[in-house]
């Protein structure tokens, strides 16, 4: 047992590449034969501690799964599963985690969650119980990660912060998300960042995302390190953190400033994968940057253009939606794109075709509206609108039907041009003083009225924690402007927390605010 948890602690401090070499010259080795032979004699008579630790470096140094040794340590661990101590129970879960499904190995899960909820209450050690956690995982019953989550709850106050990295990937893979827990790991996570190991930042992230767990303060925490310490990391480590930030919806403004100007500096390591991460994290959070933004767009543009040759279509597709979302056109890739098109080259199977005519039609609408020949129509052709709306915007209507004094001052789902709809829609003179009855603005001209169009956004609409939109968002407003729309935003989760009362004063100040009738910068339009 010692020569092989030596041989393991050895072997993990190495690099993969090196683990491959070595891990050949310890196989190959004829005392590594002997030794394992020795192990398969001796296993009912070793001592627990020496059973489960066996079995432990065995698996971790690579051993087969379904070889004869493995499966014997197994099925002795079985025989003598009820006399194992805390702490073996604790290096057996640790092992069976990382293990495949298999008749035994799923025989001594059960075994060991049977024994679990016989000892619960007994456990006082976090890092046992999160050993547990991870190796009962998603399967076991509610009852007992409950029982495992009070379990911790009891001893949260010893919480370290090795322990409180190592919760949350405990929590993921039993996919419970426990409030409690979480918070008190996340602040001590908070506390200690600076002692956090990159792998483990993304790890953390990547089980926020598992929990759907969101907390602003902790991601902003670990993204206001990582651009403290920018000079630590290469450009991969920090397109794989931005790129877990992007699948939360959270947008590290400041971290995505640094990334863009090494981009500029350096876009040498931009290959296909990278470019296609960089463009999804920029269009799904709306990031433009705030100063050489051109420079940025023609970096990925070139970028693109060198990629050309070896991406596929639906790469392709998905480089040239991303940027359009931005409101950066990409001629020369949009020109290949409507090549493959037009030769029925961009059909694919049915789970994406969906998809794809989405991306497709996106693409064409970006071409029309945000090329720098359109102009703003004379009049929008609008498609009839509905007298019913969905019950969350109930609430809405009510205020507005209070507010200006009947249905027949404003429209509800109003279907417009390139299938976009809004929320609701009214009408003011040209000095915005007076909202007008429907009706009696249909025969003036545009330029004597002003049309404002509410959209009522989920939350998931925005960046996480603000009033930012993301990126299909933002794209929706940009072109309702074109059309001639002024647009108000509204985070309809906030609006439904208000008051009656307070609904109606909220959209009073949105419709007779200045800020209503400001129209945003272009965002890279006029690089076209």
């Amino acid at each position: 047992t010692n020569s092989l948890t030596t041989a393991w602690r050895l072997f993990k401090s190495l690099s993969e590449e090196q683990q491959r070499y070595e891990k050949q010259l310890i196989f190959e080795h004829p005392a590594f034969v002997k030794l394992c032979q020795q192990l398969l004699r001796d296993a009912r008579r070793m001592t627990h501690g020496d059973l489960v630790f066996s079995l432990h470096a065995v698996v971790h140094l690579g051993v087969p799964q379904n070889t004869l040794l493995v499966q014997t340590l197994l099925r002795v661990c079985q025989e003598k599963l009820n006399q194992l101590d805390n702490r073996c129970i604790s290096v057996l879960a640790t092992t069976l985690a990382g293990m495949d499904k298999d008749k035994n190995v799923s025989a001594l899960q059960a075994g060991l969650q049977l024994l679990v909820e016989q000892r619960i209450s007994s456990i006082r050690d976090i890092f046992v119980l999160q050993n547990l956690m991870k190796c009962l995982g998603k399967d076991a019953p509610v009852f007992l990660k409950k029982k495992l989550e009070m379990a911790v709850l009891r001893e949260i106050d010893g919480l370290t912060f090795p322990n409180a990295l190592r919760m949350f990937l405990a929590l993921a893979a039993m996919n419970y998300c426990s409030l409690p827990i979480l918070n008190a790991c996340s602040k001590k996570i908070q506390e200690n960042v600076h002692d956090a190991p990159f792998r483990q930042l993304i790890l953390i992230l990547e089980a926020c995302h598992t929990l759907q767990y969101r907390n602003v303060k902790l991601f902003s925490a670990l993204a206001d390190y990582v651009n403290s310490t920018a000079y630590l990391w290469d450009k991969r480590q920090m397109i794989l953190f931005l790129s877990a930030c992007e699948t939360l919806g959270f947008q590290p403004r400041e971290l995505l400033d640094v990334f863009t100007e090494k981009v500029t500096e350096d876009p040498e390591f931009l290959n296909l994968k990278n470019l296609l991460i960089v463009l999804r994290v920029c269009s799904r959070l709306n990031y433009v940057p705030r100063v050489q933004k051109h420079l940025f767009f023609e970096t990925l543009h070139s970028c693109l253009n060198k990629c050309l040759p070896q991406i596929s279509n639906t790469e392709l597709l998905k480089a040239v939606y991303s940027l359009g979302i931005l409101g950066y056109l990409p001629h020369h890739a949009l020109d290949v794109l409507l090549q493959k098109d037009s030769k029925d080259e961009l059909k694919l199977s049915d789970d994406l075709k969906e998809q794809n005519a989405m991306m497709l039609r996106c693409v064409k609408t970006c071409m029309e509206l945000d090329s720098p020949s359109f102009t703003k129509p004379a009049s929008v052709l609008t498609g009839d609108s509905s007298s019913l709306v969905s019950v969350n915007l109930r609430k809405a209507q009510e205020a507005l039907i209070e507010l200006l004094g009947g249905e027949n001052m404003f429209r509800q789902n109003v279907r417009l041009p390139y299938k976009y709809h809004i929320d609701f829609e009214i009408r003011m003179d040209s000095d915005r003083k007076e909202v007008l009855p429907i009706a009696a603005t249909d025969d003036r001209p545009d330029s004597r009225v002003q049309r404002l169009a509410f959209l009522f956004a989920p939350m998931s609409a925005f960046c996480l924690g603000t009033t930012h939109p993301q990126g299909k968002l933002a794209m929706k407003k940009r072109h309702l402007n074109k059309l001639g729309y002024h647009v108000i935003l509204i985070h309809n989760k906030k609006f439904q927390e208000m008051t009656n009362e307070d609904a109606v004063e909220f959209l009073k100040g949105k419709i007779y605010s200045e800020d209503a009738f400001s129209f945003p910068e272009a965002t890279v339009q006029d690089n076209n």
